[in-house]
């Protein structure tokens, strides 16, 4: 079992944070750092791939520590969960931009609305999800990145609804978490959960470096993808204390190990991110109104010399 175990601790540590990276790559796309090559968009999307994949396997490899019965086959129900998540919440968020559009609501009820939506995701995935593979976050994500294309304008404002929403809920998943964790257990194993963390940071930023190599990204921008993967926060505080809560031998470890990533990995992945997208990234030249006006007055191109002679 210990190899389960170390499979376990694995899964959890392999998840990033779409509460870190989700509002920094939207920032890089409205200041235009990369967006050229789709590059925020292409770190939010694997991230969140990359966590649907992580719970799956998760879930698999609990179950089987737990004294269930591991199929191979669970596998092959993630590209289908990924698929049905996305069409799912796509309809549902092209279907909820249409009404919106066409019928004046406050933004609280359209807050209300979709929270509505993304619990009956997780509650379709929670009921189905033994015989239909079906991903309620993939849903939930593809929902309000569909709201974003088809309503920008309303999905920026809700978005600041849910940004007030989220700082109540991130205080709660945190403590809760936080107060679960033996301290005494963390402070004897230190150094061994730090090695382990660096060490998962180092072969994650690998990972992502080989998986871009063939992107037609140059070198600055491979390196900034491997930074944005290394935040750890949500996704390990919501299911760092489920094998602990299962009576797994691995549980009080991998909710150590949970925490701590959380402690180290979220504020200085951020802060790796703000101070890093500057120089790695690039956006396009925006023309001044020096510039602008020069090809109001010379249609054709022609320089103002040109024009003279």
């Amino acid at each position: 079992m210990a190899a389960v175990d170390a499979a376990i601790l694995g899964c959890v540590m392999a998840a990033v944070s779409p509460a870190v990276i989700v509002p920094r790559m939207l920032k890089l796309k409205e200041q235009g750092y990369g967006k050229d090559k789709g590059i925020p968009d292409m770190i939010m999307a694997g991230a969140s791939v990359d966590d649907v994949f992580v719970i799956v396997l998760f879930t698999a490899l609990t179950a089987m520590a737990g004294g269930g019965n591991f199929s191979f086959a669970i596998i092959w129900q993630v590209p289908v969960s990924i698929v049905l998540g996305i069409a799912a919440g796509g309809a549902i968020g092209f279907l909820f931009s249409v009404f919106v559009k066409k019928f004046h609501l406050r933004d609280s009820v359209k807050v209300i609305l979709l929270l509505c939506f993304s619990c009956l995701f997780v509650a379709l995935q929670n009921a189905v999800g033994d015989v239909v593979p079906f991903s309620g976050l993939l849903a939930v994500i593809t929902m309000g990145a569909m709201l974003f294309a088809v309503h920008g304008e309303c999905a920026s404002r809700l978005s600041s609804k849910f940004s007030k929403l989220w700082v109540f809920a991130e205080i709660c998943l945190f403590v809760l978490v936080g107060a679960e964790a033996d301290i005494r257990y963390a402070f004897d194993n230190i150094g061994l959960m730090v090695g382990v963390i660096a060490l998962c940071l180092l072969v994650r930023m690998v990972g992502v470096w080989l998986s871009v190599c063939v992107s037609g990204l140059n070198l600055k921008e491979k390196l900034f993808c491997s930074i944005a993967y290394t935040p750890k926060a949500t996704v390990q505080a919501a299911i760092g204390g489920i094998p602990l809560a299962m009576g797994l031998a691995c549980g009080q470890t991998v909710l150590t190990a949970a925490v701590l990533a959380i402690l180290i990995t979220a504020p200085v992945g951020a802060f790796a991110i703000d101070l890093t997208y500057k120089k790695l990234l690039s956006r396009p030249k925006i023309l001044s109104e020096e510039n602008l006006s020069e090809i109001k007055e010379n249609p054709c191109g022609e320089s103002v010399d040109n024009q003279k002679e």
